[in-house]
């Protein structure tokens, strides 16, 4: 439990660091108006925070940053509210009150809008991403070496693919394969696929398939997402926006952040809210070892009462909480409104 004055500390060097990106020193601290003790107080509290683990030290002379643990702390108990200007209030408005008539120029828009007022990296997924399911599978034999694969959507999409045959598995074992993917898969989302894949169709496989590890690379193949259009239900806008923060000036972080957004199932998985409410996760709580070092916010829209979709930013764990989970609420809450209103018509 920490004291009131380690919370008032703690807070004060977030809120300036958030500012800043520079490390914090006592110095600085006692010159706020909101602090009224001495350097060599701060420094005994800025240590005792330290090994509490809400606080780190970059350099033996610098002063602290926030750790991850900070960070936590600071949005579950000291973050303030806070008002949205007029300016961001009206490009939201502005933008969402055009005239459209497809839900992905909407939601396209919405990308827009935050990946703007934010100047972090913004993305929406679109309803297609979760509603979307494999309606049948087929596996057509060519001859020996290859087959077609036919994936059908519940949406209508239909899309062929001529792959090739492992010599380990028979072209005779496809109407089994093709029996046992449409038994297990059909009704399940795109995005959950290959979940479903290693969950429930490898054991059966197991038991039923001589050739099992060859058969499990054939479907592997065939599943992946890369081989499953839903990147048109996943809305990505300002990629370049982390090429401006000075926690990302290293090209081997950049590189693998870049690798992350060109992964469609990971992007899927790193934004979906099962939430009713906006959720932040701060560096290690996210999945994605390549976004250990951001933090994401994001929330739901809803239609009918029901979550389909999701909206959010990733960006480094030095945000401006609070100025963006309010914004990215009132989004939210103007994106299902107008989607609402478009079903209406």
């Amino acid at each position: 439990m920490l004291t009131d004055r380690q919370k008032l500390i703690l807070k004060v060097i977030i809120d300036d660091y958030v500012r800043s990106a520079e490390p914090v020193g006592s110095r600085v601290i006692a010159k706020k108006e909101s602090v009224n003790y001495s350097s060599a107080t701060i420094r005994n509290e800025m240590s005792d925070l330290e090994e509490l683990g809400y606080l780190e030290q970059p350099h033996t002379s610098a002063g602290r940053i926030p750790s991850q643990k900070g960070y936590r702390y600071y949005v579950d108990n000291l973050m303030e509210a806070t008002v949205l200007s007029k300016g961001d209030l009206i490009s939201v408005r502005e933008l969402l009150v055009q005239k459209k008539l497809e839900v992905e120029e909407i939601v396209s828009n919405t990308a827009n809008i935050l990946a703007g007022l934010t100047n972090y990296t913004a993305i929406v997924l679109g309803p297609e991403v979760f509603h979307t399911k494999l309606k049948n599978i087929q596996l057509v034999p060519i001859n020996q070496d290859n087959c077609v694969c036919i994936l059908i959507t519940d949406t209508g999409h239909v899309e062929k693919k001529l792959v090739s045959l492992p010599p380990q598995l028979p072209a005779t074992q496809l109407e089994q394969l093709t029996n046992l993917l449409n038994k297990k898969l059909t009704g399940t989302p795109l995005y959950k696929l290959s979940q479903v894949l290693y969950n429930e169709v490898a054991k059966e496989l197991q038991r039923n398939v001589d050739s099992f590890e060859h058969a499990m690379e054939f479907l592997e193949g065939i599943i992946a997402e890369k081989n499953v259009k839903d990147a048109r239900g996943v809305f990505l806008r300002g990629t370049s926006h982390i090429l401006n923060q000075p926690e990302f000036k290293d090209l081997d972080k950049v590189k693998a952040l870049l690798g992350l957004f060109e992964n469609n199932k990971v992007v899927v998985d790193l934004f979906t809210n099962q939430s009713s409410s906006t959720v932040v996760k701060i560096g290690q709580e996210n999945k994605a070892v390549e976004a250990h070092n951001c933090s994401v916010i994001s929330a739901n829209y809803i239609l009918n009462g029901k979550p389909i979709g999701s909206i959010g930013i990733i960006g480094p764990t030095r945000l401006d909480y609070a100025k963006i989970i309010t914004l990215i609420d009132y989004i939210s809450l103007d994106l299902s409104k107008t989607l609402g209103k478009l079903y209406k018509e």
